[in-house]
């Protein structure tokens, strides 16, 4: 088995309507199968994260927030220091990316590249399913993943490409 070079790691709840954005992107991951590519879902909490992202070339972590102002469903490449104006979903966990960051870097684990690419939510209140602008941003969301992979030279081989 090849070691993996990368990490795409999904973080939400799929119990929180638009949170459920990371893991949904994260499941169509999956489905491609790329080599030398490790896909994970993740509640956002700091340890798991450094678990997930420790001694990879590149971790794209994907999430939904809310920011303001917010236009619900805009996709956008960010960075960690960024989120820190933004709201993840009250109540799923007490710390995030933001938090997680600087106790990979006391621990000395932090991957060689981290990439956040976010999903502006309309609804984090309890429910499940995307709202419609989420819902419609969700192939973007993958498009952006699929191309910071495709900088690394990783992408989707034979069967499941997507179309």
């Amino acid at each position: 088995m090849t070691a993996a070079r990368a990490v795409v790691i999904g973080v939400g709840n799929d119990y929180r309507h638009d949170d459920g954005l990371g893991p949904a992107v994260a499941r169509r991951l999956e489905s491609l199968r790329i080599p030398a590519v490790t896909v994970a879902r993740c509640d956002g909490e700091p340890t798991s994260l450094l678990d997930l992202w420790a001694d990879v070339e590149l971790a794209v972590v994907v999430d939904a927030v809310r920011c303001d102002p917010s236009t619900p469903g805009r996709v956008r490449r960010t960075t960690v220091d960024a989120l820190r104006g933004c709201a993840r979903a009250t109540g799923t966990h007490a710390l995030g990316i933001a938090d997680a960051l600087p106790l990979a870097r006391v621990l000395g684990r932090v991957p060689a590249e981290l990439v956040v690419v976010v999903v502006e939510a309309q609804r984090l209140d309890p429910g499940i399913g995307l709202s419609g602008p989420v819902a419609a941003a969700l192939p973007d969301a993958v498009a952006a993943v699929l191309s910071e992979l495709a900088r690394l030279g990783l992408r989707p081989t034979g069967a499941g490409l997507p179309g």
